[in-house]
């Protein structure tokens, strides 16, 4: 009985030792099933991240966007899996801190957008390399987007002042204006691009070109109308379908595809914390000189204090003896020689020039006008400035694809507080 009792004993002792083994032992023969701690799904992005050509294990990686957010760390042979609820666009994010000492992820960013294909999973490859992060500043960050802001306002200044005047002289909001922009980008495109001319020749096409809509439209469309005494509304209307055929003839003409013009990604040059090319400096300049001329030519030449005249009342002007149709053409000559250079300008800032790039200015060019105030090209420019300054420097506390709706929030507050603009006068009612 007591060698059946130590028998016992021995056979418990060794089936508790083994039973203990196993788990070890099964778990480093089994392989890792990176996601196995997430909520699984019909959609997920996974992958491996190697160093070296060697995988790189415990690397945190996350995932965010439609409103879901998860995480995960590598496996032991450097794979990854992120289960997401749905087909949508996520930024996908390596944590870098728990990277090897001096390794990143290659690329100017660790973080990146992903989206499906066809299928319900996307396979996203990793690979690192020797390097060092180089974080900037808020400081140096603020700095470069004003700078970057002061950029935007002035060309966007160019197309508003235009649109200024022209609202001053006829009353017109015309929405066709952005049609304008996207029209002296498509002539110094087909000139410099297309035809390999110098690009001095083609932006000069594109000035004289800009010139020639603007009168020819006048001369077609608005002096016509103008005289049969149609209204207002009838008048926005009709530039709305006007902006709708120049638009579309545009795509038809050229196509959807974004086109750049000769040196669009020139090399950078560093102020400080600024990095700009020389493309930028002079987009500035010329913007500044230009609009030094226009501020001369409405204060200190005959035909721009008629301008001036006609705008406070086009009545009066008319009983003084100006011309107002002569004033008014001569505006629209004007409007469109600075629409299609801030067109040359933007192509050169976004970069590319496309069929609809001045729609995506129009929205802004009517901001900073309603913001200066309506029908005064001082205002127009004050506003650009304002509006350029907010959609570039909104980037530091907001999505980039919401920086244009920033501008909008700043319009709608400035009007509530002065609803005539920051140059416009009251107007008494009654």
């Amino acid at each position: 009985m007591t060698h059946r009792v130590s028998a016992l004993a021995a056979l418990l002792f060794a089936a508790i030792v083994l039973l203990c083994a196993m788990p070890s032992a099964a778990f480093a023969a089994a392989p890792d099933n990176p996601g196995d701690d997430q909520e699984k799904t019909s959609f997920y992005f996974a992958g491996v991240i190697t160093f070296d050509d060697k995988p790189v294990p415990d690397v945190g990686l996350s995932v965010e966007g439609d409103g879901f957010e998860a995480s995960t760390i590598t496996t032991t042979d450097g794979r990854w899996r992120l289960y997401v609820p749905e087909k949508a666009t996520y930024t996908l994010t390596v944590d870098e801190s728990t990277l090897p000492e001096g390794v990143i992820v290659e690329g100017d960013s660790a973080s990146q957008e992903v989206e499906f294909g066809l299928t319900g999973s996307k396979i996203v490859n990793l690979f690192l390399g020797e390097g060092q992060r180089q974080t900037v500043s808020f400081v140096d960050q603020l700095a470069s987007r004003l700078f970057n802001g002061l950029n935007f306002g002035l060309l966007l200044a160019l197309a508003a002042m235009g649109a200024a005047l022209i609202y001053g002289t006829t009353g017109l909001s015309n929405f066709a204006h952005g049609e304008l922009v996207t029209w002296g980008a498509l002539i110094a495109m087909i000139f410099s691009t297309m035809w390999q001319l110098p690009l001095w020749l083609g932006i000069i096409a594109a000035l004289l070109g800009g010139a020639a809509l603007g009168l020819a439209s006048d001369a077609a469309i608005w002096r016509p109308l103008r005289r049969r005494g149609l209204g207002v509304v009838q008048l926005m209307i009709v530039s709305i379908g006007f902006s709708l055929a120049l638009r579309y003839t545009y795509q038809f003409a050229i196509g959807g595809s974004t086109y750049q013009l000769p040196g669009a990604s020139p090399a950078p040059i560093q102020l400080g914390p600024i990095s700009v090319s020389y493309i930028d400096l002079i987009s500035m300049g010329v913007s500044i000189l230009v609009i030094l001329a226009v501020a001369y030519f409405l204060l200190g030449t005959r035909i721009g204090k008629a301008t001036r005249a006609i705008s406070d009342n086009p009545q009066l002007a008319a009983a003084s003896g100006i011309n107002v149709d002569r004033v008014v053409r001569i505006v629209w000559i004007l409007a469109g020689v600075l629409a299609a250079l801030s067109g040359v300008l933007w192509a050169y800032f976004r970069p590319g020039v496309k069929w609809d790039m001045g729609t995506q200015m129009l929205l802004l060019i009517f901001a900073a006008i309603t913001l200066g105030g309506l029908g005064t090209a001082f205002g127009a420019l004050l506003g650009s400035l304002i509006v350029g300054i907010v959609v570039e420097t909104s980037t530091l506390w907001i999505p980039s694809d919401l920086k244009y709706a920033g501008a909008l929030v700043v319009l709608i507050l400035i009007l509530l507080v002065r609803p005539q603009g920051l140059l416009g006068r009251k107007e008494r009612l009654g």
